[in-house]
């Protein structure tokens, strides 16, 4: 019998948010609106190279993102989707017995690239559905290789503000690679999230993660990439999946770069859903932290499942993180509308 390796016998897979066909899928933290106008039209051009292989280097892109960000190119590294990033970084910095902290519940991917890595998982227990980066920074020991700050964080929509980011991170040791993950920064309040590349950017064991999942609506093309110093992001680059980021992905990205005046109309209504929908919700009963991102957090407890079926039998699918709270994305306004109508039906069952 082949040996597996022991780390992963008992870790727990990846769980997608659910796809029934007719429900309203406010689970997955995706873009309600469809692909951006000029992505859509030029990737009904694309299909006819799709036989050749992509640009492993992402070369146009890179100087896309640098041009973006006013950074080199040789400070950016691309993926299959931040999740894939992720995964590299680990791969970079990770082995055998070298920990890995981040908040819990944070990011569910994780503990799981953690474990892929070979690494050691810390999780450090969240505070009023904040990461706790004091004791995320007392979890660290000679053996920490690198930290994860999901920021605002998910599943739970919370930010860490500049003051407590700039204590945590020039409290970690520099040999400690610290990564945050700005997942959601398009949605977030820049009065209250801090662009952590604007701020850390020179520091050499930051590197700032991004994606093309969320605000740029580009979730099916699988497009995430980071930020970083020189010296990290070469090595980053060899970790990468050969081809993994394709030819659509690829141009897709730079052309949705150029999107500002859209994407930005877009993060504007979701952000005012958002309002609405937690404004609503507290109306209701419900109490719920304020979200940075484009969904909400209820923290239901062990009512949490019962939630989300009773949801589902009713044709909204939201993601429920059992014994914890439910994570609702925020859609289209009779997406949302449809939501509260079941959330107001619920409220009496734990009322």
């Amino acid at each position: 019998m082949v040996h597996v390796r022991p780390s992963l016998i008992g870790l727990q897979s990846y769980v997608p948010g659910r796809k029934v066909p007719g429900a309203v899928v406010l689970a997955s933290n995706e873009c309600p609106y469809g692909l951006l106008p000029s992505v859509a039209a030029r990737l009904a051009r694309l299909t006819g190279g799709l036989s050749h292989y992509p640009d492993m280097g992402a070369g146009h892109l890179l100087q896309a993102l640098a041009d973006h960000h006013g950074v080199t190119p040789d400070r950016v590294a691309v993926g299959a989707g931040s999740s894939e990033v992720c995964g590299q970084l680990l791969h970079t910095v990770s082995a055998p017995g070298g920990e890995v902290v981040f908040g819990r519940r944070s990011f569910e991917a994780y503990p799981i690239l953690t474990a892929v890595a070979g690494g050691t998982a810390v999780p450090v227990p969240l505070r009023d559905h904040v990461q706790d980066l004091e004791a995320m920074a007392a979890a660290i020991t000679e053996r920490t290789r690198l930290v994860f700050v999901c920021n605002p964080n998910n599943p739970t929509s919370t930010p860490v503000g500049e003051s407590a980011l700039r204590a945590f991170i020039d409290r970690v040791p520099e040999h400690v690679l610290i990564v945050v993950d700005e997942a959601y920064h398009e949605y977030a309040d820049p009065s209250v999230v801090p662009d952590a590349l604007a701020l850390f950017g020179d520091r050499p064991n930051v590197v700032v993660l991004r994606t093309f999942s969320k605000a740029y609506a580009l979730a099916g093309l699988r497009i995430g990439y980071c930020v970083g110093a020189p010296e990290i992001i070469a090595q980053v680059r060899k970790t990468q999946t050969p081809f993994s980021v394709s030819a659509l992905a690829q141009e897709a990205a730079i052309l949705a770069l150029q999107e500002h005046e859209e994407v930005a109309r877009r993060v504007a209504r979701t952000v005012e859903q958002r309002e609405r929908v937690t404004r609503e919700l507290r109306a209701l009963g419900y109490d719920l932290p304020a979200s940075q991102a484009n969904f909400v957090w209820l923290p239901l407890g062990q009512d949490s499942t019962a939630f989300a079926d009773h949801c589902l039998a009713n044709g909204v699918i939201v993601r429920a993180f059992s014994g914890e709270g439910v994570r609702v994305t925020i859609g289209l306004p009779e997406e949302n509308s449809a939501f509260l109508t079941l959330a107001e039906t619920w409220r009496p069952a734990f009322t």
